[in-house]
């Protein structure tokens, strides 16, 4: 699910979606990701923000985000999220993941009839009656945000070393 970081190159060929959105006034990083049979938000997300868990009615096992072996994913939330004008919510199941804050998978492209474009990586569908068209983040803005991201870990684990010490 990374994206390697290319000067000088905004071709979306080897891209998947990344974006930013806000929740609750907060920028935090989206992806949309067609590969993905559910909708996640990050427990980092969860936490920091406050946000609202609910006990998974289903729990269920998960691998492929940990390289520690399964991962059981038992709660989940209602988000709201933004992209520019587009306002919309989702239900999220709450997983530890570090590629980004949200993911978007099929539940979500299914449940509002969306269609993506391969060559531009652009999403669009209709909500509330209007055409939205989403488009992703270059190539270095993506890279940016995950170093960001990567700078923004780092930080909280030093601190947390230092606390332990």
């Amino acid at each position: 699910m990374g994206s390697l970081c290319k000067d000088k190159d905004d071709t979306q060929r080897e891209n998947i979606f990344h974006s930013r959105c806000l929740v609750n006034g907060n920028v935090c990083s989206l992806i949309i990701d067609d590969g993905s049979c559910t909708n996640v938000a990050s427990t980092r997300l969860t936490e920091k923000l406050g946000l609202k868990i609910t006990p998974h009615p289903k729990p269920y096992k998960l691998q492929w985000l940990s390289d520690n072996g399964e991962l059981v994913v038992d709660k989940q939330m209602l988000l709201t999220f933004s992209i520019g004008k587009y306002v919309d919510e989702v239900l999220c199941n709450m997983v530890p993941m570090e590629v980004a804050h949200v993911l978007l998978g099929r539940p979500w492209q299914y449940d509002r009839d969306v269609v993506h474009n391969g060559v531009t990586n652009r999403y669009s569908f209709s909500h509330k009656g209007k055409k939205v068209v989403l488009s992703p983040l270059s190539p270095s803005e993506v890279c940016e945000d995950q170093i960001k991201m990567r700078l923004k870990r780092e930080r909280k684990e030093n601190q947390r070393r230092k606390k332990v010490l």
